[in-house]
């Protein structure tokens, strides 16, 4: 007895697109304390940031791993992140609108204000190895 192929086959899964909106940031609280950026393999003083904000899952599933994108920029137009455009992401975003977080560390020797653009975010309605 033959099986079809596609009874096994897995249900793929659609990557979501997430607006992120509402978008500010404040200083570390101390208890994170601050850190460093190593770029070009060297250690740098840094400063820590929380960017806050609102994610809209416009589904009706909760997405998970989704990947946060956008661009910082220093108080003199200079990339923050430089040739980066992937910050981090949210683990669980739930149907609706929901607030998220994420650290970030800033080389010192940035000035702020903090610009920040484009951001978006993007997961899938089901879990994902990572």
């Amino acid at each position: 007895m033959a099986i079809a192929p596609w009874f096994y086959a897995p249900t793929a899964l659609a990557l979501v697109q997430i607006r992120l909106f509402d978008l500010s940031y404040q200083v570390c609280p101390e208890e994170l304390g601050e850190g460093a950026v190593t770029p070009g393999g060297t250690s740098m003083p840094a400063s820590c940031y929380i960017i806050t904000g609102k994610a809209e899952n416009p589904t009706n599933k909760d997405i998970y791993n989704a990947d946060i994108f956008g661009r910082i920029y220093d108080a003199n137009d200079n990339p923050v992140m430089q040739n980066r455009t992937r910050l981090g992401s949210i683990d669980e975003v739930p149907p609706g609108v929901s607030d998220f977080e994420l650290r970030i560390s800033v080389s010192e020797n940035q000035p702020t204000p903090l610009k920040l653009e484009q951001f978006k975010a993007a997961g899938f309605a089901g879990t994902v190895r990572r």
